[in-house]
């Protein structure tokens, strides 16, 4: 299911905010649309607490023609700072609740169509999470590559803090979304090219530049490694590994648009906090 909006301005990416910084909070007071027609994809850890996602939502959407979102684990976290104390699929969809009250698109919406320049394309933000299928190399299961992660003191704080109630765990949540994900995608006409927005890679390649490559078990699902060829998609949307680059990977584009932290960015030669331009493409159009 998609819903249409004609649009002459940008479609513009960011993610990874982390607005429990100050510093990443300033930067999400000073972004600004280049035009009124501009929409804006948010790929997820814009915050751990309501609070700070609703305030950071809630002033990109007063900025955008339209705010797309997608949930990244921080957003799922059950943070002790938190006043909100759900767990699991209550609290996403405590969250998507937020959303729609501002206006904000998320993965239990209709999906959008951008048709702007460099469109048609439908925009669907995805809620994938991730079931542990990216091992260690050497490892074979889930319970190998935990404790290889743990002997190196890699362990992401996803195993205290994100909750999979009601499901018994989170790669059975993550397998339920995922069929029921793949469902609605195959609904899309055929004739219409896609831009998948997720926290997670929908493919293991942006992971082999980790420098912890254990991390790699909390970066998404084998699941989806052929999406970007089956829903002919025209760029891929993502964040959570904080190295924000464009990779293309059988002729699909792979944006990787994450703010990150201060003591990440800071390093960096670039300021931080511009927003990713996905289309149009610089250079040319989508191919269909």
């Amino acid at each position: 299911m998609t819903s249409a909006a004609r649009s002459t301005g940008q479609l513009l990416a960011i993610s990874d905010l982390h607005i429990g910084y100050e510093e990443n909070r300033a930067l999400v007071e000073s972004m600004r649309p280049t035009s009124d027609d501009d929409w804006l994809l948010v790929a997820g850890d814009v915050a751990e607490t309501v609070t700070d996602i609703r305030w950071a939502l809630k002033s990109l959407a007063g900025q955008f023609r339209k705010v797309i979102w997608a949930p990244g684990n921080h957003e799922l976290w059950t943070h002790p700072k938190d006043t909100v104390t759900l767990r699991g699929t209550a609290r996403y969809q405590y969250v998507v609740d937020l959303c729609r009250d501002m206006g904000v698109t998320s993965p239990e919406d209709p999906y959008p169509v951008w048709d702007g320049p460099g469109g048609p394309v439908v925009v669907a933000p995805l809620f994938l999470l991730y079931d542990y299928s990216f091992l260690p190399a050497g490892c074979t299961t889930k319970d190998e590559g935990l404790a290889h992660a743990r002997g190196t003191g890699v362990i992401c704080s996803d195993e205290y803090l994100l909750h999979p109630d009601p499901y018994p765990s989170r790669e059975a949540w993550c397998r339920a979304r995922v069929a029921e994900t793949e469902l609605r995608l195959a609904a899309i006409p055929g004739d219409l090219p896609t831009v998948l927005v997720n926290h997670y890679p929908l493919d293991r390649h942006p992971t082999d530049v980790l420098w912890y490559p254990e991390f790699a078990m909390w970066c998404g699902t084998r699941l989806t490694a052929d999406w970007h060829r089956r829903f002919r998609v025209a760029a891929m949307v993502y964040g959570h590994l904080h190295i924000p680059r464009t990779t293309w990977h059988e002729g699909v584009r792979f944006e990787e648009v994450s703010v990150g932290y201060p003591r990440e960015w800071r390093r960096r030669p670039h300021p931080p906090g511009k927003l990713r331009r996905i289309l149009p493409l610089e250079g040319g159009t989508v191919d269909r």
